[in-house]
């Protein structure tokens, strides 16, 4: 190594040091609320589940194809999601798949209560966009493995630690695409209602919003479908689901048990999209 390159390695910036630091700060002083919220994350979410489980499985198949026919009013989607789930029970992945829907429904709910007023926020309020951007960058583009680590220290295992760290993961893109339909707002529309004595409140609530609603719920999709490509780094750290499997079948090479899992994310992720973009873009 070359005499300047010593130079630099010598005086590293201790940025890991700072970071271990910090969360032994936290840890040591804040360890009986971190795992109080863990606590109570894990009852509410291992409740729901119990909860769920208690339907006989075709019955809930049933009742969520019908919430397929009641959103979209199509017999075929309803028909389609029917069979898909009931091929998910067919390879006896019907436990695993219902924890990873109530974890995904719960991630994408919460990053879209947290996202959607923080986008419109942003987009009233450039300068806070800016201040944002960075901080939404650092979240979408670290690698997952490194926020397992300290999500994992605070929260210990289990169903909420994977809760947090796919909220973590999903809520940049609620924010963004949020911001993204209210500054997309044609002028013309908010000028209108300016001239008719709108008051801010009014101008956000029937004027920006319904013309930012397909961006929006456009957040909500994408939402759900990150939630569920967090699902097998969610499982490393406890949380139950179809990534549990699909860990099981890495780590014992079982090509059969890896393909099942995967082909159920996929009916699963099929079903949700179908399913949400129905209630959110209306009839075509």
């Amino acid at each position: 190594m070359d005499p300047i390159s010593k130079f630099f390695v010598s005086y590293k910036i201790p940025i890991g040091e700072w970071g271990k630091a910090f969360f032994t700060f936290l840890t040591d002083n804040f360890n009986t609320f971190f795992r109080g919220l863990s606590g109570g994350l894990n009852f509410l979410l291992d409740g729901v589940v119990d909860t769920l489980l208690l339907v006989p499985p075709v019955l809930l198949i049933a009742l969520i194809a019908l919430l397929a026919y009641y959103l979209q009013r199509s017999r075929g989607l309803a028909v389609a999601v029917f069979l898909g789930l009931l091929f998910i029970l067919n390879q006896n992945l019907w436990k695993q798949t219902v924890e990873t829907l109530v974890l995904v429904v719960a991630a994408a709910a919460v990053s879209m209560a947290i996202g959607v007023p923080l986008g419109i926020w942003a987009a009233h309020k450039p300068k806070v966009y800016r201040v944002m951007l960075p901080v939404l960058d650092l979240m979408q583009t670290l690698p997952t493995f490194v926020y397992l680590i300290p999500v994992l220290t605070l929260f210990g295992l289990g169903n909420a630690p994977g809760l947090i760290v796919t909220i973590i993961f999903v809520i940049p893109t609620a924010v963004r695409l949020t911001h993204l339909g209210v500054v997309s707002v044609p002028k013309s529309i908010v000028e209108a209602g300016e001239a008719f004595g709108a008051t801010k409140s009014q101008l956000l609530w029937k004027v920006e919003l319904p013309s930012a609603l397909p961006t929006i719920m456009a957040g909500l999709t994408q939402s759900i479908m990150l939630s569920l490509s967090m699902v097998v780094f969610a499982a490393l750290i406890g949380a139950g689901g179809l990534g549990t499997e699909i860990n099981r079948a890495l780590g014992s090479r079982k090509i059969d048990l890896g393909l099942e899992a995967g082909l159920a994310i996929v009916v699963l992720a099929i079903v949700l999209d179908r399913m949400t973009r129905i209630a959110v873009g209306g009839k075509k």
